[in-house]
């Protein structure tokens, strides 16, 4: 199945702006285009941009996702670094939850904090 960019657009939640600012980053190397040049996207390029948004959101630079789709433009031989990239964004990750935890914890404790003390506040007042 074929999409136009205003199709992957709402699948996506994406803009266009940004679709294209994608494609001419690398990011996304097998969108075709019509005789008119108009882009349209595949499913496989539906599956990519899922990825992409993905490594995106958990952290991962656009640079970085780049040289992730440069090896897998290369082929099967860049299986293994592929793989290290997927390792290594996935400790990154987790250490990026455990410090989240952190500041939740903090949050959760002044949450308490603050509520103890409007409570107290609003005992005195009445």
């Amino acid at each position: 199945m074929e999409y136009s960019i205003k199709q992957i657009s709402m699948k996506t939640n994406l803009k266009p702006h940004v679709l294209r600012y994608y494609e001419k980053e690398g990011l996304l190397p097998f969108v075709n285009r019509s005789e008119s040049g108009i882009r349209l996207y595949s499913d496989d390029d539906l599956e990519w941009l899922g990825l992409i948004c993905c490594l995106k959101n958990t952290g991962m630079s656009i640079k970085q996702i780049k040289i992730f789709v440069e090896l897998s433009v290369q082929g099967e031989e860049t299986i293994k670094q592929r793989c290290n990239i997927m390792v290594e964004h996935k400790k990154s990750v987790e250490a990026q939850i455990v410090e989240m935890q952190k500041h939740l914890q903090k949050v959760a404790h002044k949450i308490e904090y603050f509520t103890a003390q409007y409570e107290k506040y609003h005992a005195v007042v009445r």
